[in-house]
């Protein structure tokens, strides 16, 4: 077993050969138990270097490297800027080298407890295993996965590990299928610490330090941590063979990675790659663009991703000939009326679309049980509205290819007539009912308000020309009275 060790120095004495008497001394010492790591990891691949350190909360006089099963000691060559921690060095790791290891230190008479076990494995030694996942690599948070790891070598074990260290699952269970030997990883329900790369590892049972080739990684993704993105298609859903498509990817703020995925309605996304930007350019498009696309969002350097975004199918036009398309009763329509567009085809067909010059919603599917030559379907439109108002094209297709369509029938106009002067006259009507309504009311009110005011038996109030009258007659009166009583007045003097 090779190593590297320091110059004799005052503070580190080196002593090669430690008996195990020694060390057994060592490991039951009072003085607080070193710390014990390797430099860069634990898992070694063969022909690299690694570094073993061992470091105290106290200054120390010596270090010494235990390995199990080992009889004697490997001295540790102190830190240049430090004398509490001290390593070992094996420049090129061997099958040798692997195995577990202690270490300890003395302070005067005084030792160390020894350290927490060090387990050092070296890998590439053997053939890498197989590894794959099922049902799919993309998974919805809370759902489930299964990693299987196999190998044609009768004993032995099976290790799983991911990158950063974090704790994976046991296998559960091991099986022998088509003479190799199959573990099987249940992982879920899975959150977002489950996203991230998986490998396995093979070793044989009498050498468990001595691992094989690491496997082909497997990047587990989770879905639905996030909201779900909106999924729109420029110039719209449908396009013609030979041109090109833009799917825009609209999220909430704050994401800088999106991910396009097609035809999730047969199986799960296989893979989800990334880019910093929302729009997807196809094209020129072929058949094989044709099928159902969803959109997810995230962030750089992580392996969670939104919710899908709702699907958007995307249908290739100009793979068949084209029908033909006409209205019933005609192309011409009164509002409120119904209206017939016939989409027809000579050619052996069981699926027509019907769609809309300018609409953004996907267009209008149906299909027919009995295909009998010639194909025809009926799209009615009931009541028309204006807003049925415009150019109408229709498709056919194949159910086991729905998304490629034939080329389009010719445009059809359809002409809504008549939705000023009705829509006038409904509104005229309806605010002259609500006027006569309301006048009733006011009228029927103010009879009750008098009602309540007159007492029973009360006679009618006097005209206003009686009462001038009687006014008048009064003031006629006033002057006889006065000089009445002028002249009591001079009457009463005399005397």
């Amino acid at each position: 077993m090779g190593g590297s060790a320091g110059t004799l120095t005052p503070t580190a004495l080196l002593y090669l050969g430690l008996c195990q008497g020694l060390w057994d001394q060592a490991r039951t010492g009072t003085l607080p138990k070193p710390s014990i790591w390797a430099d860069p990891g634990p898992m070694v691949t063969k022909g690299s270097p690694v570094t073993i350190w061992c470091q105290a909360s106290l200054q120390a006089d010596v270090y010494y490297l235990y390995k199990e099963s080992v009889h004697g000691s490997w001295p540790m060559k102190t830190s240049q800027d430090s004398s509490n921690r001290a390593s070992v060095s094996f420049a090129s790791m061997s099958s040798h080298n692997s195995g577990k290891y202690q270490c300890a230190y003395q302070r005067g008479k005084s030792w160390s407890q020894g350290s927490d076990l060090l387990t050092l494995v070296v890998t590439g030694v053997y053939d890498a295993p197989s590894f794959s996942a099922n049902p799919t690599l993309v998974v919805a948070s809370g759902g489930n996965v299964s990693l299987s790891c196999s190998s044609p070598w009768p004993r032995g074990s099976f290790h799983l590990l991911k990158e950063g260290g974090a704790d994976v699952p046991q296998y559960l269970e091991l099986t022998f299928r088509r003479k190799r030997y199959q573990a099987v990883f249940l992982v879920g329900p899975v959150n977002t610490s489950h996203g991230g790369t998986y490998r396995c590892y093979i070793s044989p049972e009498s050498y468990p330090y001595l691992w094989s080739q690491p496997s082909n990684p497997l990047h587990l993704q989770v879905t639905g941590v996030y909201r779900e993105p909106s999924l729109s298609a420029q110039p719209g859903p449908l396009v013609q063979s030979g041109d090109s498509l833009s799917l825009l990817c609209r999220s909430e703020t704050g994401f800088d990675r999106f991910a396009l995925t097609k035809d999730e309605e047969l199986r799960a996304p296989q893979c989800l790659d990334g880019q910093p930007s929302p729009n997807f350019t196809l094209g020129p498009v072929s058949r094989s663009h044709g099928g159902r696309y969803r959109c997810y969002c995230g962030h750089k350097l992580s392996s969670t991703w939104s919710a899908p975004s709702a699907p958007l199918d995307v249908l290739i036009t100009g793979m068949y000939e084209k029908p033909t398309l006409s209205a019933q009763p005609g192309p011409s329509v009164s509002w409120g009326e119904n209206v017939t567009l016939q989409c027809r085809s000579e050619v052996l067909f069981d699926s027509f679309h019907l769609s809309k010059e300018g609409s953004l919603a996907p267009p209008q599917v149906l299909h027919l049980q009995d295909t009998v030559i010639p194909n025809q379907v009926k799209f009615t439109l009931s009541p028309v509205t204006s807003d049925h108002e415009g150019t109408y094209r229709c498709y056919s297709s194949h159910s086991n290819s729905p998304y490629l369509l034939s080329q389009p029938s010719d445009p059809l106009e359809l002409l809504v007539s008549g939705p000023h002067w009705y829509l006038y006259v409904l509104i005229g009507v309806s605010v002259a009912v609500v006027l006569l309504l309301g006048l009733l009311g006011l009228l029927l009110v103010r009879q009750r308000r008098r009602g309540k005011g007159r007492k029973p038996g009360a006679a009618d109030p006097e005209p206003k020309d009686r009462g001038l009258q009687d006014r008048e007659r009064e003031r006629e009166r006033r002057p006889t009275s006065h000089h009445i009583t002028i002249q009591d007045s001079i009457t009463a003097y005399r005397l």
